[in-house]
């Protein structure tokens, strides 16, 4: 690796920070249960439809807490009513925003009721809530001590019925939005181009004023350019990757990673296949990319900005595809940890690694809380 600017970690707990996960989605389309491990999960799966719908299943939370997945943002995700979707969405569609309002709520519900009755779970909201989450990672704790701790994103902004409507959402936890999966009534996305609306510019004057963190990833190229310049809040892409790796208005060009990293935002890079390398196909399998890939992704993002500073993991696992779509050496969201070694095997040093794994996203996210 080149030299590049360093940025140093809050503190070099070692931990991931997985900036998306769609906990809540696999809850209501699948029937997951996000406390059994990915291995009952598939093996409750076996002879049923899950697994041609949405892969077999990456996400678990004793899993992540072997993998050291401290924090995660779980999604808050609803879907328009589309002729293109498949039946996995079915349970969480909606024609008008008041049904996705419902839906919304319905997902925070879920995430509430789940945490009341599994002490390894924590919603955070505050940076006391944060702290206490890392204060059961030191190296002095058994594994049976250390907690998960969620941060809510939501993925589409169609729920918020109107923008003023924001801080019901941000008391019930939501400190992430973004505006956009495909395009909602506040914002262009994934493939349906178009700009911030008027409402889109009241949403994030709303979320302003809540300190909340802006979202980019699947808003459409003007309507992240116009996001980011307006927006004076904090800035993620919780699950984009380069375009030089898979050219499409999915993922972020190099100006708008570059304009990205100048307001000091950080983007989480996907361990989708198919992202990391836009010419892999499902035929291929899973053995074709390594992540050794993902490591390419991350360094070229360090060495385009010049920084180790704007760089994360969004692994989006189980959001549309399972383990069958991910780098060879990773089974389930507790290999995350795997991208340490490979990093330091680039030379990547020990504050970089931290960084990237954790400290760059909780450095943003803490600016919400």
């Amino acid at each position: 690796m080149s030299e590049i600017n360093r940025w140093t970690s809050e503190s070099f707990t070692p931990i991931v920070l997985d900036a998306h996960e769609d906990i809540s989605y696999n809850a209501f389309c699948f029937n997951r249960d996000y406390r059994l491990t990915t291995a009952r999960t598939r093996e409750l799966e076996i002879g049923t439809r899950y697994p041609s719908l949405n892969g077999n299943a990456v996400l678990s939370l004793p899993d992540g807490l072997r993998g050291r997945v401290a924090v995660a943002c779980a999604t808050i995700f609803t879907a328009p009513d589309t002729s293109s979707l498949s039946s996995a969405y079915t349970r969480i569609i909606y024609k008008t925003a008041g049904q996705a309002e419902i839906i919304g709520f319905d997902q925070i519900t879920y995430y509430d009721n789940l945490i009341a009755v599994e002490p390894r779970l924590r919603l955070i909201k505050t940076n006391a809530d944060l702290d206490a989450v890392l204060a059961t990672w030191g190296d002095d704790r058994p594994i049976s001590d250390r907690q998960q701790g969620w941060i809510l994103l939501m993925e589409n902004g169609d729920p918020i019925v109107m923008p003023r409507d924001f801080g019901r959402w941000h008391e019930r936890g939501l400190r992430v939005v973004g505006p956009a999966w495909v395009a909602s009534q506040y914002s262009g996305g994934t493939g349906m181009p178009g700009g911030l609306t008027p409402l889109g510019f009241d949403l994030l004057r709303e979320m302003m004023a809540h300190r909340a963190v802006l979202d980019v990833s699947h808003m459409a190229e003007q309507a992240f350019y116009d996001a980011v310049i307006f927006y004076d809040g904090s800035i993620i892409a919780s699950h984009s990757n380069p375009r030089a790796f898979c050219n499409t208005d999915r993922h972020l060009s190099d100006d708008m990673i570059r304009l990205l990293a100048q307001r000091d935002g950080v983007m989480g890079v996907v361990l989708f296949n198919l992202f990391l390398d836009g010419n892999w196909q499902y035929s291929h399998g899973k053995n074709a990319i390594g992540i050794s890939r993902v490591i390419d992704v991350i360094d070229y993002i360090c060495q385009l900005i010049g920084s180790s500073a704007h760089v994360g993991i969004g692994g989006d696992f189980d959001g549309g595809f399972g383990v069958e779509s991910i780098p060879a050496e990773v089974d389930n969201v507790g290999d995350l940890w795997l991208i340490k070694g490979a990093l330091e095997a680039r030379g990547y040093s020990e504050s970089d690694v931290m960084a990237i794994l954790g400290g760059n996203m909780l450095r943003k996210l803490r600016q919400a809380l």
